[in-house]
């Protein structure tokens, strides 16, 4: 999971200068806001550095909690989502056999315009083991594979095809 977090931390860096309202939140056990780490004219490796010594992800015991994340990600900044937001969640849904908690993901969806979900895990993994990715399935507008960059190629072409966007530059 680490490599797929630096690999979509460096995504979110790539795309914030193509969306002027691009916010950016990194979470382990808990959530923090990292959008001002990623800012004009900060190189990649800085933003790194700031996000492993600077952001607040570990409330616990550092073990991935997306059911603490996504409550604390609700209580903080629920209010700014509105019907114009697309919340994309990068992550494998392990939750170290913790309750998902997926109800508030619902409460995410439903303030928001997409919830996309991409999964670095090959889906046959999903929900084996501490995954619950069913249970956050269930409220997204779309969930998918994302493990290799043809994949993630296909995502984007998704979010360009003609008709409905999930994403447009605000």
């Amino acid at each position: 999971m680490a490599t797929f977090s630096r690999f979509t931390l460096q995504f979110t860096h790539a795309m914030s200068p193509h969306f002027s309202k691009l916010r950016s939140f990194a979470f382990v056990d808990t959530i923090d806001e990292v959008s001002d780490f990623f800012g004009p004219g900060v190189d990649f490796g800085s933003a790194l550095r700031r996000v492993t010594t600077e952001a607040e992800v570990v409330w616990l015991d550092g073990h991935s909690d997306y059911g603490n994340s996504l409550e604390t990600f609700y209580a903080r900044y629920g209010r700014q989502l509105t019907p114009r937001t697309t919340v994309i969640i990068t992550g494998d849904a392990r939750n170290n056999y913790r309750p998902p908690r997926d109800r508030v993901l619902g409460d995410i969806a439903d303030a928001a315009r997409a919830l996309v979900w991409l999964n670095p895990e090959p889906e046959a993994y999903w929900d084996t083991g501490d995954s619950a990715m069913s249970h956050y399935a269930a409220h997204c507008t779309s969930v998918h594979e994302v493990r290799t960059l043809r994949q993630l190629e296909q995502f984007i072409e998704e979010l360009t095809l003609p008709g409905p966007r999930l994403l447009q530059n605000v």
